[in-house]
């Protein structure tokens, strides 16, 4: 069993690093990427870049190249749901484009029968056996993430909220879900509230981003622990 892990970042990478052990580092399109052990499952992780095209990048060499069974994304997102406070984190059910016509994904390929790329089902199941024992100051929840090329702010996020109703949205999660689609390998994605419609602006996620990095890198490494355990 072999385990992808996909930060954007270079900060939300950097939690994991010190906790993977035997590690050995290789390069490809232009890629650093980290293999060994964390909670003794054989990983792979890497950050992506910023976007949607880079995280689709890293995503297919992941399963081409490294040959792993599954994708987590880890990392964090922008809070889109009123309810949700900054560190508050979320596990994805499901992923959509927010910037993405309908038509794109369900009349060419990859003919889907909606804009939604489900959570794998078994590992919806390990986060919630994984989370069930942490104690946290923070909220973990489950629901919906959408994913495009901007980093909302005030501009447009009443209108995302009207047509999908997504809890966060980020820049690559989407991305990395629909690839997983494709090649049907299991994915979820993990992400942890850097900024939200009262605290909003980049200003919030530079502050925010290293500590919202060290919870999603607490919940993947506990979902590592109940796969290891499976």
């Amino acid at each position: 069993m072999k385990v992808g892990i996909i930060c954007a970042g270079d900060t939300e990478l950097a939690p994991f690093l010190p906790i993977i052990k035997d590690g050995k580092t290789s390069e490809k399109a232009m890629l650093r990427i980290y293999e060994g052990k964390i909670e003794n499952v054989n990983v792979v992780t890497l950050f992506c870049g910023v976007c949607k095209v880079n995280a689709a990048i890293a995503t297919q060499i992941l399963i081409d190249t490294y040959q792993v069974d599954m994708i987590i994304n880890a990392g964090t997102a922008g809070g889109m749901d009123s309810k949700l406070d900054i560190f508050d984190t979320v596990i994805s059910m499901e992923v959509a484009y927010h910037d993405v016509h309908e038509e794109i994904l369900t009349e060419f390929h990859p003919w889907m029968e909606n804009v939604f790329f489900k959570a794998d089902k078994e590992l919806l199941k390990l986060s919630e056996k994984a989370v069930a024992n942490m104690k946290t100051d923070y909220k973990i929840l489950w629901g919906r993430m959408v994913t495009g090329e901007a980093f909302i702010t005030d501009e447009g996020r009443d209108e995302i909220n009207a047509q999908f109703g997504p809890l966060t949205v980020d820049m690559e999660t989407g991305s990395i879900a629909h690839v997983c689609y494709v090649n049907k390998v299991p994915f979820i994605a993990i992400r942890s509230i850097t900024d939200t419609p009262s605290h909003s602006g980049s200003e919030y996620f530079e502050k925010n981003c290293e500590k919202a990095s060290i919870i999603a890198k607490d919940i993947t490494v506990a979902l590592l622990a109940e796969i290891r355990d499976k």
